[in-house]
């Protein structure tokens, strides 16, 4: 079958099997994410976005709500295929949320597709003739993607810029347009293929727009590998991390009573290989500790407290995930934040972070009173939900560049990751993935936080839980790694931070002047006479 039967199959098809076709093509896209990075499957998908919108013509309202259906349905594959692995965090307490299972990894693929479905809406609204659709569509999912990352809280995990940031040379483009960029960039070049399907009265010269999504990458690859070239690996004097990935069971994290285990775990994985009969803290500066990681408040154990002076060496500092305690509230219920501790080696608390962004139904419910009265609580189970932070800052950490700390998938979130007029020198993640299991979502995750990496200029030190810790530096290149699913430390020396980016200096400026021009282009066009 030929390149143009398969497009006129894709534009005339109707009902379930135009519904099994969307669904179809956005669950495969999913390979070009981590852990596959298959990113080239993407010209054989996004064509087919080109051609369902096609397909649309005959509908209502110029065709907008049957390209709307096609573009659920495309944002349900790609959405249930990607996300598949949050099922894991309802059988950590299954007696408790396995029954949720179900509706929870259909549900918010299900609503995150109406973001798809506005997408492509959006599109067969503005929808020109020719070569120029593939504008229209990468303007319009740009737009529907820019507002998923932002709307109620914002989820903007698995964006279709990430497809681009597989190959290191080719990421380095998010240093001067970040992932909204990347994003309208993905679907333009990727789409591009449908064009060779087109009749030559529409697109008299059908290959350019795929030799143009060619040379884009061929740019972007060329960019990437000088920008690498030009920037070899530089560390910070005097500065050495060691990362403790204990490789905990969920289940443990919150059992109190295996609190003296858990310690004495921590502590014998943090002196080294062999315990505390082995290397122990030698020279290292500064010992980092996963997100949550006691089943206790850690400042009203004492005796946890006691063992975490006698662990450190002078002069260094520990660095720890944990839950803080938080003043009585007026019903007595006990509240609390989810925070990072900096511990010197006298035991003393030099300063906390407390998380700001948290995880809907993870860390807090929506409406909490009213669903809480009904029955229902997040998955961390505390009665209350956990309170957010005030505001995110970076802080002074002794013997080595302030720090800018984040909890968990706080780092997903492009553009909102270093405050306003702040430039620390290196950002801290500190997550527990293993809510997740050995699944796609603890890769994705890593991915996300190392983009952030290369779109503010600034390294990051992540201590996962799990995995995937690792120690990045500016530029994405990874400078030492524990894998998913082992127990060990890592030593490692901190990177110095680039200059600012283009992305860091102006944000999403760039790619929303970008994306408005050619919005603008589209809508001129389309507006011209056919002759």
């Amino acid at each position: 079958m030929s390149l143009t039967q398969v497009a006129h199959a894709v534009v005339l098809s109707w009902g379930w099997r135009r519904a099994l076709i969307a669904f179809a093509a956005g669950a495969v896209s999913v390979l070009a994410l981590p852990p596959f990075d298959l990113w080239p499957i993407l010209f054989l998908t996004f064509p087919v976005a080109v051609w369902l919108i096609d397909g649309s013509a005959a509908g209502r309202l110029g065709g907008a709500p049957a390209a709307a259906i096609a573009g659920w349905f495309f944002g349900f594959g790609y959405f249930l295929a990607g996300l598949y692995w949050i099922g894991h965090a309802f059988l950590v307490d299954a007696q408790t949320f396995g029954w949720l299972l179900p509706f929870a990894v259909t549900a918010l693929p299900a609503a995150l597709a109406l973001f798809t479905a506005a997408g492509f809406g959006l599109a067969r609204t503005i929808w020109p003739r020719g070569a120029l659709r593939v504008i229209a569509l990468a303007v319009a999912l740009t737009i529907a993607e820019w507002l998923r990352g932002h709307i109620l809280s914002g989820f903007p995990w698995n964006s279709y810029g990430y497809a681009l940031t597989g190959t290191l040379v080719l990421a380095q483009t998010a240093s001067v347009l970040g992932l909204w960029g990347l994003t309208f960039l993905s679907v333009a070049i990727f789409a591009s293929p449908a064009t060779l399907a087109d009749d030559s009265s529409d697109t008299p010269r059908r290959a350019i727009p795929v030799a143009l999504a060619a040379l884009a990458l061929v740019a972007m690859a060329g960019f990437g590998a000088w920008r690498l070239s030009q920037n070899p690996e530089r560390f910070v004097d005097n500065v050495r991390l060691r990362i403790m990935q204990p490789n905990l069971p969920q289940d443990q994290k919150f059992n109190y009573a295996a609190r003296h285990k858990i310690m004495a775990h921590y502590l014998s994985l943090s002196e080294g290989p062999g315990g505390a009969q082995g290397a122990g803290l030698g020279d290292v500066t500064h010992l980092i500790w996963p997100e949550s990681a006691f089943p206790f408040f850690l400042t009203r154990e004492g005796n946890a407290m006691a063992q975490i002076a006698d662990l450190l060496p002078p002069g260094t500092v520990l660095i720890t995930g944990a839950a803080r305690a938080a003043d009585a509230s007026p019903d007595q219920r006990l509240r609390a934040y989810n925070s990072i501790y900096m511990i010197d080696d006298t035991g003393t608390v030099l300063s906390v972070y407390d998380k700001v962004h948290l995880v809907p139904f993870g860390e807090y419910l929506p409406f909490q009173n009213a669903l809480e009265q009904l029955g229902l609580m997040q998955l961390t189970k505390l009665p209350g939900g956990f309170l957010a932070g005030g505001r995110r800052r970076s802080y002074d950490v002794p013997n080595a560049p302030r720090v800018l700390p984040l909890i968990c998938y706080e780092i997903v979130f492009p553009g909102a990751v270093v405050p306003s007029g702040e430039r620390p020198g290196w950002l801290l993640n500190v997550t527990n993935d293993a809510w997740f299991g050995i699944s796609s979502g603890p890769y994705q995750h890593f991915q996300q936080a190392r983009i952030r990496a290369i779109e503010e200029g600034l390294p990051l030190v992540r201590a996962a839980n799990n995995g995937i810790s690792a120690v990045v530096d500016p530029f994405g290149r990874i400078i030492a790694e524990l894998p998913l699913g082992a127990e060990g430390v890592l030593d490692a020396r901190l990177p110095q931070p680039t200059e600012r980016t283009v992305y860091a200096r102006l944000g999403d400026g760039t790619a929303g002047l970008a994306v408005a021009l050619f919005l603008l282009i589209v809508m001129r066009y389309r507006s011209k006479p056919s002759v």
